[in-house]
């Protein structure tokens, strides 16, 4: 049987004829390229023709690629953020303890500058707690009578009189305010030397300075310091600053509300003082025959 080719090969040239004529064309390109750079032209032309196409093509993983890397990008910013916050947090916390520790350490040089002046010596004491009943002013320090603490000794802090020791324990005891109402302290006008006592329990924690003359001179920013002549207090503490004066020809005393100089709601850290009584026994009846003076006349 005789093969017959198919149409194609048998129309045209021959192969060797197809074969001259497109090494020709490609010599012909390569020279035309080499010269006149006509393949970079072709090209061009052609990134323009196939740009649309190629758009069109990767649209699809564009878009599905670019909804991941969203996703992700959110993810990811989510994490920093609640990781920034918890930082910024923790930042805050450290920042607001290094402050309160700067003031404590202020505080506490104070003190003890004023216990290193002063010819009274003292033991630092810190406030645990406030008392639990509602109308009294009372704290509760940590130190008692296993350090020596005993009733009546006066407590001050870097800028006055705080109280006085009125509950003494094995290791803590009761400290009541100036701003007591059952608390009295004996004081002095710095300015003209007038003396008075100053009576806690005043509204918004202030003293009230009693007994005091209406024509009495007491101003408005006088200072007060304690006297010394009831052999608590050390003479010379500051108390408080007159903040008002208030007379009435009706009354024969003046009403003075003053203010206290310590941290009464502040401080942390106090000084308890240790103030030995300079003051003698007080002297008894001589009809009692037991005088220091009749005895020693037997």
């Amino acid at each position: 049987m005789e093969y017959i080719p198919p149409p194609l090969f048998k129309q045209g040239p021959s192969a060797l004829a197809r074969l001259a004529f497109f090494v020709l064309l490609s010599a012909a390109v390569f020279m035309l390229d080499v010269r006149y750079q006509a393949s970079g032209l072709l090209r061009n032309a052609a990134t323009y023709v196939l740009y649309p196409v190629q758009v069109v093509v990767s649209l699809p993983a564009y878009l599905f690629g670019g909804m991941g890397q969203h996703f992700t990008d959110n993810a990811g910013l989510r994490e920093e953020n609640l990781r920034l916050q918890k930082q910024h947090l923790t930042d805050m916390q450290a920042l607001h303890q290094l402050s309160q520790l700067q003031a404590e350490n202020l505080h506490l040089r104070r003190m003890m500058s004023a216990a290193e002046t002063s010819s009274v010596k003292g033991q630092l004491a810190e406030i645990k707690y406030e008392a639990k009943d509602p109308y009294s002013r009372k704290v509760i320090i940590d130190k008692g009578s296993a350090t020596g603490v005993q009733a009546g000794q006066p407590v001050i802090d870097d800028a006055g009189v705080l109280g006085q020791i009125t509950r003494v324990f094995s290791h803590q005891s009761e400290v009541t305010l100036l701003t007591d109402k059952n608390q009295t302290v004996p004081i002095q006008n710095l300015r003209t030397g007038l003396r008075g006592v100053a009576y806690g329990g005043q509204e918004g924690g202030m003293l009230e300075l009693r007994f005091v003359a209406a024509n009495a001179d007491v101003q408005a920013g006088d200072e007060l310091a304690t006297s010394g002549i009831d052999g608590i207090y050390p003479a010379g503490l500051p108390v408080a600053k007159v903040l008002k004066v208030e007379r009435n020809s009706s009354y024969a005393f003046a009403r003075i509300i003053c203010e206290p100089l310590a941290g009464i709601d502040r401080n942390r850290f106090v000084l308890v003082l240790s103030v030995d009584n300079p003051f003698p026994p007080p002297p008894t009846d001589p009809a009692d025959g037991k005088s220091a003076g009749r005895k020693g006349r037997r």
